[in-house]
């Protein structure tokens, strides 16, 4: 390493933010990515550590010792090859990863782990404003022809590596911009829309067809149907998200002002992009209640806070984690700890340990939501875990708005998993395997599955790494062997 004594002489240094007050009267993104001499600071801090296990701690395997050492003695250009050798949007992963690496860095033992998320944002966006991420066309084409359906990361991630390698990438898109979740479900705030477009742009010079407002299956407008589909192209490759959003079937739950978190999200999106809405669903002025204490549950709050809501509480099943891990009993595996997000700290109540009993209203619409507390503990015969509810621990809370973030069962089933007849693991999701002959193909041969769609949800840098090696299992499948790597 460049700086063998960094990690004793520097400390961590976090990207700085724009301050809360300001921040939540705009959706841009408010994170600033470190300065040149900063980054070069944090790089240092990379130990000469032997095994690097944030290499395993990261699901696309990014090289990051080696790019943390470029950072340090500047060598920007270099770094962002390696970067791009392993990751095909960086710029995705630097800002909304929840970085599983810098858990499993060896730093984090006993110290501050190396902010290698920091430094990731850090390169990539030095690599737009430089002008060096650039069209890679194939050199030849094969003839051969993909259908992707589904462009969230997974399916943009298949489909860059796919025309990369010379053939004819046709990439479905049911929604009438590309992006998936990144698009409509990551607020313009932690992920500013511009990001995308760029890397379409990219794409499309690189030979990617795209198809925006164009569902395969069904009897939607516009829809494509799967044998159309099976017929005209060689391949195709269903990478569409996991949909099936997990609901809330209490009394109540008929009431106007209660919705899922993804009815609620892509609106705002939407009019971000200069879409005119004929309604719209506002927390302006309203008591908010989120039910999710995940990543999408504090979108909610964080979009919430945007509206002027007049009061934003989230609350969640399971107990209230520790504020610090027991490093000596998970490192370097992500560990349970209490995380607050940059929405929490714009204001928001939080409270844990507490189930959701009925939404009570007036005149059809919610007014407020009856909770009780409970205890989870293990059945002394089974060994199982069980929530009680405990007695005399009702109380109810204001709500004009309820959001649910609960997180999703899996992908939607009708339509185009259906009418493709694809046969499903036991979770819903649809069945292939990841390992040995036929990697990533489903019960049809010439259809693969990659992303939530296959694994259930998960994170980005899960789904550009199944992008990844699908397509190479495609490109296998077409060719009898492939140079992309996995």
């Amino acid at each position: 390493m460049g700086k063998i004594t960094g990690f004793l002489e520097f400390k961590r240094l976090s990207e700085a933010l724009e301050p809360a007050q300001s921040r939540t009267h705009h959706y841009r993104e408010f994170v600033m990515h470190l300065s040149d001499e900063e980054a070069k600071q944090q790089g240092a801090r990379c130990m000469d550590c032997g095994i690097p296990f944030c290499q395993t701690g990261c699901p696309v395997n990014n090289i990051i010792p080696d790019w943390n050492d470029l950072v340090f003695r500047q060598n920007w250009k270099q770094a962002i090859d390696v970067l791009h050798s392993t990751n095909n949007f960086p710029e995705f992963t630097g800002r909304i990863c929840p970085a599983p690496c810098e858990a499993a860095c060896t730093l984090n033992i006993n110290s501050e782990a190396v902010g290698i998320k920091s430094i990731e944002h850090a390169i990539i966006d030095k690599a737009w404003e430089s002008g060096w991420v650039l069209p890679q066309p194939p050199l030849v084409k094969t003839g051969k022809k993909v259908a992707i359906v589904g462009s969230g990361p997974a399916g943009m991630a298949t489909a860059q590596q796919l025309a990369r390698a010379g053939h004819d990438v046709v990439l479905f898109e049911k929604n009438d911009r590309i992006g998936g979740l990144l698009r409509y479900g990551i607020p313009d705030f932690k992920l500013e829309k511009s990001t995308i477009d760029q890397r379409v742009a990219q794409m499309e010079a690189e030979g990617v067809t795209f198809r925006t407002s164009t569902p395969v299956g069904g009897k939607g407008k516009n829809a494509v149907a799967v044998k159309k589909l099976l017929a005209e192209f060689d391949a195709v490759v269903v990478s569409g998200g996991a949909e099936s959003a997990r609901d809330l079937p209490i009394p109540g739950r008929e009431l106007k002002g209660v919705h899922f978190a993804m009815e609620f999200l892509p609106q705002q999106n939407k009019v971000n992009a200069g879409d005119k809405l004929d309604s719209q669903i506002m927390a302006t002025g309203k008591h908010v209640v989120v039910i999710g204490g995940g990543d999408t549950g504090s979108d909610c709050v964080g979009t919430s806070n945007r509206h002027g809501a007049a009061s934003v509480m989230q609350v969640e099943l399971l107990p209230q984690p520790p504020a610090e891990e027991n490093r000596d009993m998970t490192w370097p595996y992500w560990p349970l700890k209490l995380r607050t997000s940059s929405s929490h700290e714009e204001g928001c109540e939080r409270d844990w340990a507490i189930t959701s009993k009925a939404f009570k209203g007036e005149k059809g619409q919610v007014k407020s939501v009856l909770f009780a507390r409970v205890e989870w503990k293990k059945d002394e015969k089974s060994g199982v875990t069980k929530m009680v509810e405990v007695p005399g621990s009702e109380f109810e809370h204001p709500a004009d708005l309820v959001l649910f973030a609960m997180g999703f069962v899996g992908p939607v089933h009708s339509g185009l998993i259906d009418e493709l007849e694809l046969e499903k693991d036991a979770r819903g999701n649809v069945k292939a395997s990841t390992d040995g002959a036929g990697c990533y193909q489903t019960s049809n041969p010439k259809v693969f599955a990659a992303g939530d769609m296959r694994r259930g949800q998960s994170l980005v840098v899960w789904a550009i790494r199944e992008g990844r090696q699908c397509a190479r299992a495609v490109d296998e499948y077409l060719m009898g062997e492939s140079v992309l790597p996995r």
